[in-house]
């Protein structure tokens, strides 16, 4: 039976992006539960297109979307990502926040052994087990439909499924467990906020710097663009070069390289928090963008597989949380709210790792220096250095 494919352009695309924010939140307003659990509007915004699309496909009709734009605001997200990683303030989080980075890199390495191991065991290519680990865990669901792609093109079917599946699996179990994997330890080693720290650190401003003025909205978003177009030579040297790479790695070198060039030299006043939110307008309507054309079908051959290697890395993370972590950060009721947050962004997003740790303050008290570190940490420096490890990661196992 023949069913027609409907053209939508890449306007139509954009207002169906941004109604699917829109639905997202109503849902979230509905579903309480899914608000606590820190679950994108975005995410479920997409998912209600998906899931019409596979409900419509080869049946009704097909729709064939212009998702150029996707691809630009999924560069331009990440170039917000390379935008803030600021050297400077990885100098002025100190010991605390370089040992936690350590951490966090350690926890991406685990996911990329145990994920390659496990699926290599049950037959699979060990690519793919990358994917329900590094890319869609610590990376989260934007990097995972930006990888997505680029695993299919290196012979991993269904990749941006799986990935995003994983993702939102991620999310509702770091939501759940977080709290429990810091309260836990301060009740096992009878923790108290405000005991003596064996690695204090300075309170520090994030945005304190050379200058007090910091530049506009569309100052940054013309360093933004400017990153984006050297971005693009760069991707074209790295292709040239045969790397398979995704399409956003050369501008987030570049917005790196530029972040940290304005920190010394202030030419543009760049502001950590003005480009987050322009990262995050990037970032929803990517997403939903990129649901659009999820292939949800794809999940049935391999979810089984997929569920075991997500459940591995859920205990990994929780063993490292207990022990690595803990010890690395000073087996203090900081390290303990610490361990509460890595959980969260490690197999979640930042998000996730903030009201987790918000819950176990209510409970517990104050920890404001374990608030820093893992800001600093998951809301950017483990995203720049994530997507550079899975690049290498994709290019050596493929």
């Amino acid at each position: 039976m023949d069913v027609p494919t409907f053209q939508v352009s890449s306007i139509q695309v954009l207002g169906l992006a941004c109604f699917g924010l829109v639905l997202g939140r109503g849902i979230r307003r509905a579903v309480p539960i899914l608000e606590r659990l820190s679950i994108p509007a975005s995410i479920l915004g997409g998912l209600v297109y998906a899931i019409v699309g596979l409900a419509l496909r080869d049946r009704v009709c097909n729709f064939k979307f212009d998702l150029a734009l996707r691809d630009i605001l999924m560069i331009a997200f990440f170039t917000t990502v390379g935008m803030t990683a600021s050297l400077r303030l990885l100098a002025l989080g100190g010991k605390r926040v370089a040992i936690f980075l350590g951490a966090a890199v350690l926890g991406l390495l685990a996911q990329m052994g145990w994920g390659a191991g496990a699926a290599k065991v049950m037959g699979l290519p060990p690519l793919l087990g990358v994917i329900p680990g590094a890319v869609s865990l610590t990376g989260g669901p934007a990097t995972a439909l930006a990888f997505g792609p680029v695993f299919e093109q290196a012979g991993v079917p269904g990749a941006t499924a799986i990935g995003l599946a994983s993702a939102v699996f991620g999310i509702i179990v770091s939501g759940l467990l977080g709290g429990f994997v810091g309260s836990f330890l301060i009740r096992r080693h009878s923790l108290r906020s405000g005991e003596s720290d064996a690695m204090p650190a300075p309170e520090i401003d994030i945005d304190a710097g050379p200058s007090e003025k910091h530049g506009d909205y569309l100052v940054h978003i013309i360093v933004l663009g400017v990153a984006m177009a050297l971005g693009s030579l760069l991707s074209a040297q790295f292709a040239a070069w045969k790397l398979t790479l995704p399409a956003y790695i050369g501008a987030m070198i570049v917005a790196g390289v530029v972040r940290n060039l304005d920190d010394r030299l202030q030419f543009a006043g760049i502001d950590q928090k003005k480009m987050e939110d322009i990262g995050a307008v990037a970032l929803e309507l990517f997403i939903v963008m990129a649901l659009l054309t999820l292939e949800l079908w794809q999940l049935r051959t391999l979810a089984l597989p997929v569920l075991l290697i997500l459940v591995g890395q859920v205990v990994l993370t929780i063993g490292l949380c207990w022990t690595a972590i803990y010890w690395m950060m000073g087996r203090s009721y900081t390290s303990a709210v610490m361990a509460g947050g890595y959980c969260g962004f490690m197999l979640g997003t930042t998000a996730n790792s903030l009201a987790c740790m918000n819950e176990i303050v209510r409970k517990s008290g104050p920890a404001p220096q374990a608030f820093f570190a893992v800001s600093i940490v998951g809301a950017f420096l483990i995203d720049f250095i994530n997507a550079l490890l899975v690049t290498q990661a994709l290019n050596v196992l493929r």
